[in-house]
């Protein structure tokens, strides 16, 4: 499978370890940033990194900042794309299994680096439980893409 991977300055320091756990279980990396720990803004790397799945050269995204949240609030506002949460290896599979999830954002300041190569097995050997009630739920989720607030 081929995995973007992005990571804002704050996610830069876990980076390498995405990298290498999702190497070590045989996938192919593409590598949407950043490239040090210099400052850059967590929207910017994002949308780079979605945009190689809603692009169909990646099938899924892993996102790396400080705590997650900002990965996650604005890949989520990316039409496509629906993005977990995951700080243990148990969220990762259920985004998927559950939510059809693809992509992930990690907290950098939060994720233990012994915990990342479990976190991303999870996530990458989960498969969605295509059955009537997960298709149903999901199609309501990917109809709030289409969603048109009133002002």
């Amino acid at each position: 499978m081929k995995v973007a991977l992005g990571a804002d300055h704050a996610g830069f320091p876990l980076k390498e370890a995405v990298r290498g756990a999702i190497e070590a279980l045989g996938h192919e990396v593409i590598d949407c940033g950043t490239y040090s720990g210099g400052p850059v803004d967590f929207p910017d790397i994002t949308r780079s990194t979605c945009e190689a799945v809603l692009g169909g050269s990646a099938e899924r995204a892993v996102l790396v900042c400080g705590t997650g949240q900002g990965a996650v609030m604005a890949a989520n506002k990316l039409p496509g794309i629906r993005c977990g949460l995951a700080h243990e290896p148990y969220s990762a599979h259920q985004a998927v299994e559950h939510d059809d999830a693809n992509a992930i954002a990690m907290g950098a300041w939060l994720v233990p680096h012994a915990l990342v190569p479990d976190i991303l097995r999870e996530f990458l050997d989960a498969v969605f439980d295509d059955d009537e009630e997960t298709r149903r739920r999901v199609a309501k989720l990917n109809a709030l893409d289409d969603l048109t607030p009133s002002l």
